[in-house]
């Protein structure tokens, strides 16, 4: 079975290398600042299989489809919303085809949906829902192993987005969190109430990802890790970015300095580990070597 395939990896008692970051890599690689990367999806497939392989020669078992931003109400904000199913199914085709070969998983990617849920916002929680599991099960019929709910700050929305995908598909999920407030989402969240609110979720991970610093992400790590029993998935950034001369945004954590955290990530309780934004392949492979002394 295909869940089996994830769990077998979970549960072998090593660390799983899990890939780097999308939209910060295709921006890098031409993808114009403020475009959408999923618009890459169709326009430049090419580079987005590119990005997934460079993430699997540099030893990532888990890679992540390039649907962040992919939601029909997501893409609706960019005047992409007839490109819902398209940009979708085909996504997870190009991951597939970087991963031919391997015994590399791919895990389908759903991000934050851009508005407010009540009653902060006007989207309803059962809206929020919906949209989500829309996503949720084209990505399960394109063939991902697994999905994840990624870069969430509001816990209505992730709870909404966490009963949205199990109405659909039994793949395995995991949800994770952005801590870029130190210890706290933009809405106040900290990662203790949000182990403690999913607790009964049915989640296969928790996990935090992007964020602030590395050592924000750890002390977010250390709270995860004493608040739930559940394997943690970790991706923090490459440390914040700050524009070049020529308006390039740099990324100050260099692969060195991201590889050399990788053990105490692993001992602080990190079971799944990568990177999000301004991990590159080469900061990738430090991880994955890392991990690999680890193991």
């Amino acid at each position: 079975m295909i869940s089996s395939r994830f769990f077998d990896l979970l549960h072998s008692g090593k660390p799983v290398v899990l890939d780097g970051a999308t939209g910060t890599n295709l921006q890098a690689r031409g993808l114009p600042t403020g475009t959408p990367s999923d618009v890459w999806v169709l326009d430049n497939p090419a580079e987005v299989i590119r990005l997934h392989h460079d993430f699997i020669t540099a030893g990532a078992e888990v890679i992540l489809t390039n649907t962040f931003g992919s939601s029909r109400l997501h893409l609706a904000h960019a005047g992409l919303d007839a490109r819902f199913e398209e940009t979708n199914r085909t996504a997870v085709a190009l991951a597939r085809q970087a991963a031919a070969g391997s015994e590399v998983l791919v895990a389908g990617s759903l991000g934050p949906l851009g508005e407010m849920l009540e009653p902060a916002g006007t989207l309803s929680a059962e809206t929020a829902a919906q949209v989500y599991a829309e996503q949720a099960r084209l990505l399960a019929e394109a063939g991902v192993d697994l999905l994840v709910i990624e870069t969430q700050f509001d816990l209505n929305e992730a709870l909404a987005a966490v009963r949205g995908v199990k109405s659909v598909t039994d793949l395995p999920l995991v949800c994770s969190f952005s801590y870029d407030r130190g210890t706290r989402t933009m809405m106040g969240l900290r990662p203790a109430q949000a182990a403690q609110a999913l607790a009964g979720a049915g989640l296969a991970a928790i996990g935090i990802n992007c964020g602030r610093s590395l050592e924000d992400n750890r002390r977010a790590l250390d709270e995860l890790r004493a608040a739930t029993d559940l394997p943690i998935w970790f991706k923090p950034n490459a440390g914040l970015p700050h524009s070049d001369a020529e308006g390039r945004m740099i990324y100050d954590v260099t692969p060195a300095m991201m590889g050399e955290q990788v053990a105490g990530w692993v001992a602080g309780g990190a079971v799944l580990v990568g990177g999000c934004c301004g991990t590159s392949p080469e900061h990738l492979r430090a991880i994955a070597e890392a991990v690999r002394k680890v193991a």
